[in-house]
């Protein structure tokens, strides 16, 4: 049987993202550096998105790895900050980390501003307005993962969807884009506002998972440097390429992994895990593939293990937009 995903090469983002943060032990951090340093989602200059991608600006990013070994060396600050729940969300979590990080280099006016229409009518909310180049500027902000359903399929976003069949990109940047991004010229919004937005844009983290061992470089409006991942079924498990697993929990799945080597796991654990899991459950697993260096581990590769009738599921999930497909 033919290996499902090798172990990567050495230019993968995970290498270089152990080769520039390896140094940093505490999740939290680790997590915060990679929304920092990890490369957009999605291409600024592809034409469905309008002009209306944002970037982190390169002077915010200025001394950024010697400020992130500090807060590694002291975290409470930044722990004490997150105030962690037991069930938090993931896109609350990673929009924690950014707010922490853009009031640290004081350029957040405000962060997660509800606009209401009376008491019971919720409009919207501004995840971030910004004090950017002494302009006001709104940021709507995702951390989304999405598996690619099929290599051969046509330019389009949704042909990406949510590991577990609830949204598609298409779906969630059509959201945001005509949507979200509109929400400060709504009447309701502007007792929020001290002046006019002079900009509204989406800055998007995430990881895309193929499933193909060698995915296209750039497709559906995504950036040629996205971090990528693959997917295989259940049934493909035993034909991974690594000797070395961990099972990642959902607040893990933002920056590549580093943990001792004795919680990590062999194939035929990893096997047994996703067996006992996939009898009552239905959600794809995120996997890491991982380098054992003394006693610690790396990740080197990543990806979702489905169960094995999601993909009929996704092309399901699918035809709602396209009923051709």
């Amino acid at each position: 049987m033919p290996t499902v995903q090798t172990l990567k090469s050495a230019n993968d983002f995970q290498t270089e993202f152990h080769q520039r943060c390896g140094g940093l032990n505490d999740p939290h951090v680790r997590a915060l550096a990679w929304l920092l340093f990890a490369p957009d989602l999605l291409d600024i200059n592809a034409p469905q998105w309008g002009g209306k991608i944002a970037t982190l600006p390169a002077h915010l990013l200025d001394g950024a790895d010697d400020w992130l070994k500090n807060i590694d060396n002291q975290p409470d600050v930044l722990h004490s900050y997150l105030n962690l729940q037991p069930f938090a969300r993931l896109g609350r979590y990673a929009e924690k980390l950014m707010a922490f990080f853009l009031e640290q280099k004081s350029v957040l006016f405000a962060h997660g501003v509800q606009v209401r229409a009376g008491k019971n009518s919720t409009i919207g909310e501004f995840d971030f307005l910004l004090r950017i180049n002494e302009q006001l500027v709104h940021w709507e902000f995702a951390t989304k993962f999405y598996l690619l359903e099929s290599n051969g399929a046509g330019d389009d976003a949704d042909y990406f969807v949510g590991p577990n069949l609830a949204d598609t990109l298409g779906a969630k940047m059509h959201k945001i884009l005509d949507r979200q991004l509109l929400l400060s010229a709504h009447p309701a919004a502007q007792i929020h506002l001290p002046e006019p937005v002079s900009c509204a844009q989406a800055l998007v983290k995430g990881w895309l998972f193929y499933p193909d061992q060698e995915p296209q470089v750039s497709v559906f409006g995504t950036s040629r440097a996205h971090c990528r991942g693959f997917w295989c079924t259940f049934s493909e498990v035993m034909s991974l390429g690594a000797e070395r697993y961990v099972i990642l929990p959902r607040l893990q799945w933002l920056a590549p992994s580093k943990l001792p080597a004795q919680q990590t796991m062999d194939k035929q654990a990893l096997q047994s895990c996703l067996a006992e899991y996939f009898i009552e459950n239905t959600m794809p697993v995120l996997v890491a593939q991982l380098e054992i260096n003394g006693d610690i581990g790396v990740e080197v590769s990543r990806g979702f293990i489905v169960p094995d009738d999601w993909r009929s599921r996704a092309g399901q999930r699918i035809k709602l937009t396209h009923p051709s497909a």
